[in-house]
């Protein structure tokens, strides 16, 4: 057989086991992060990822990914269908050793797939092997082939049960209760995100997403298709859809630089936020790398070189730096790496040394033919860039002033501030809490050895509009920089957030359970997303759940978090119990609001976590931004969910 027949002759051949798969159901979390929400829903991208797979070597266009009644996932392509010949070195069909051996697939033989998806490569046999039961369905050579697993065992060998004129891939699983012992629920709003963004990041391909758990008005299941033909140009505009653009036109690029193929889109907003999200193999590279890198030493330079050309820096009495250029930048960077060798915490960040240069050549070459047949936009983005380097010298004076407060500057804690004894951070908690008034009720309430307790005046600045010298200039947001400990720059990133001297490892925002506390829990989280993430992705910002109801009669009490709740409590209690609704915080004693929502052992706090950065970076700047109209049909689309006191 020739070399050219060989390189495109995907069967069982093609299949490497690469080890064993038994202490997968022992450590799971070495293989799918966690298993928790985000461990469970990373079964279904492992699997849509062999999907993606197939269509980024060209053998497929359409997806589906389905949520069964019964609560388990279905994901179906019209691929090349997984080898179902006998494996010389195996003695098993090809499925089955995809199936149960960890490792095995496709994607480690470079002949059958260029580049792969999916962050560890561990591939669907994990999946197998953390679901109660599972099914692959093969459509391959105009037959059909089945086989079904429990717990990462086959049951029986692969079988041909039909014939077809369909091809593709079929894979169906029910996680196993045992290891997500948390929930096997799957969330619609994280499944829904991930495929929109697979969508934008593969153009050409349809990704049809069905939720069979749920019907809308007229009797449908509800159903989303996505399909982009522009790929990171579409995406691009859908993320700064809720931003006013201050350019013409997406500037995008499609190239290959020493085989790295690269693909780029940015646009410039009214906004003061810089926002890159970076991709390797569309995998979301949320700590950056070497492509990000490249990215930014392209776009610096290419933006100082006509910068400079202009003349318009020449009345500036300070340097320009690189992160003048990107305020107000909302970027998508997408690579292709053969082998990517990914480090960081989280194992997500890109760092392959031979990546840099091709995207700094790509990136640069893009810009400068852009400003070139652009010149009205060009002068624009050096305009914007002029500000931004004003605000950074004022912003500077004013994070120098709020870190000459912090502890380590010396000049003491916020008055305000009800500091805890404990001085170990891993065992503190602060409470940022709305109003004096609820502020001296959870003093009262708190355990003054582990519980600090930091009140807020009314609502803080929203920093979604706000420069960021007025950021550091306001007094609640400078009390909080100081209380946590934080310092804000670095000499390598001026925006970097120093977490070495946290002061407590659970910040805990606390506020009303009305639509004012709603509110000012968003002003505060869009304050961290935007000016401290590295404290949600580090996973200590928690908030509250205070009870709605209080359900009394005679001795008996019961506290209800919401309406059914307070009816099961009532009908406990005969029916007839007196129901005392809490609007606000200072409607609770000291005692109740330590047995309901600050006991450890009692209380419920909610983590924050971010599923999916850019659609984190589009809600903020929706909910918090300038533009009405998308926040309005917000609201409207979520109002039923909604409770509005009077």
């Amino acid at each position: 057989m020739s070399e050219e027949i060989k390189k495109h002759n995907y069967s069982a051949d093609s299949i490497q086991a690469l080890e064993g798969m038994e202490h997968v159901r022992m450590r799971p979390s070495m293989y799918i992060g966690d298993v928790g929400v985000r461990g469970l829903h990373h079964l279904v991208y492992e699997v849509v990822d062999n999907s993606i797979d197939e269509a980024m070597g060209g053998h497929c266009d359409t997806i589906n990914v389905t949520i069964n009644e019964d609560g388990s996932v279905t994901v179906e392509d019209n691929g090349r269908g997984i080898p179902v010949d006998m494996h010389k070195k195996e003695g098993v069909s090809a499925l089955e050793v995809v199936m149960t051996k960890i490792g095995a697939g496709g994607k480690f033989d470079k002949d059958s797939y260029k580049v792969s998806g999916g962050l560890h490569g561990v591939g669907v046999s994990v999946v197998n092997a953390l679901s109660e039961r599972m099914k692959s369905t093969v459509f391959r050579e105009g037959k059909i082939y089945e086989q079904e697993y429990e717990r990462g065992k086959a049951m029986y060998p692969v079988k041909q049960i039909g014939e077809t004129t369909k091809r593709g891939t079929m894979q169906t699983f029910y996680p196993d209760h045992l290891i997500f012992q948390q929930t096997t629920e799957f969330s619609y709003d994280t499944l829904s995100a991930r495929m929109r963004e697979l969508s934008y990041l593969n153009k050409g391909i349809t990704i049809t997403f069905t939720d069979r758990r749920e019907v809308d008005k007229d009797g449908n299941f509800i159903s989303e298709t996505f399909h982009s033909q522009e790929g990171l140009k579409e995406y691009i505009r859908y993320l700064d859809g809720n931003r006013e653009p201050i350019i013409s036109h997406v500037i995008s690029m499609e190239n290959e630089k020493g085989e790295v193929p690269v693909e780029v889109a940015l646009i410039y907003n009214s906004s003061y936020s810089e926002n890159i999200f970076s991709y390797v193999n569309n995998i979301n590279t949320h700590e950056g790398g070497t492509h990000l890198q490249g990215f930014r030493s392209g776009l610096t330079r290419s933006l100082k070189k006509y910068a400079d050309a202009s003349g318009m820096l020449d009345k500036l009495k300070f340097e320009i730096s690189g992160d003048d250029f990107r305020e107000g930048l909302t970027a998508i960077v997408s690579v292709k790496v053969a082998e990517p060798q990914f480090e960081g915490q989280t194992k997500t960040k890109l760092g392959n040394r031979e990546v840099v240069s091709p995207v700094s050549q790509a990136v640069s070459e893009m810009v400068e033919n852009y400003l070139e047949e652009n010149p009205n936009d060009a002068k624009i983005i050096v305009q914007k860039v002029i500000l931004a380097a004003q605000a950074r010298h004022a912003a500077k004076k004013a994070r120098e002033m709020v870190q000459r407060k912090t502890v380590l500057g010396g000049g003491g804690l916020p008055g305000k501030l009800s500091d805890c004894s404990e001085q170990d951070p891993a065992r503190c908690e602060v409470y940022l809490v709305e109003g004096d008034s609820a502020g001296g009720t959870a003093k009262q309430g708190r355990d003054r050895n582990f519980q600090a307790i930091l009140p807020l005046r009314g609502k803080i600045l929203n920093v979604e509009k706000a420069m960021h010298h007025k950021v550091f200039e306001n007094e609640e947001i400078r009390n909080i920089f100081t209380a946590l400990g934080v310092t804000v720059g670095t000499a390598e990133d001026s925006k970097a957030l120093n977490l070495e001297k946290l002061r407590y490892h659970k910040v805990i925002i606390m506020c009303d359970a009305d639509v004012d506390g709603s509110h000012i829990a968003t002003l505060i989280l869009t304050f961290f997303f935007r000016f401290m993430r590295e404290l949600i992705e580090e996973g200590h910002v928690y908030i509250a759940a205070p009870p709605l109801y209080l359900v009394k009669k005679g001795n008996k009490k019961e506290y209800a978090w919401n309406d059914d709740q307070r009816d099961l409590a009532n009908e406990r209690m005969g029916g007839s119990a007196s129901i005392q609704r809490y609007k606000g915080l200072g409607e609770m004693n000291a005692e109740q609001l330590w047995e309901t929502t600050m006991d450890p052992n009692a209380r419920t706090l909610r983590q924050v976590n971010i599923d999916s950065l850019a659609e984190a970076d589009r809600i903020f700047s929706m909910l918090m931004g300038d533009e009405v109209p998308p926040r309005r049909e917000f609201i409207e689309k979520n109002a039923v969910y909604a409770n509005i006191d009077a």
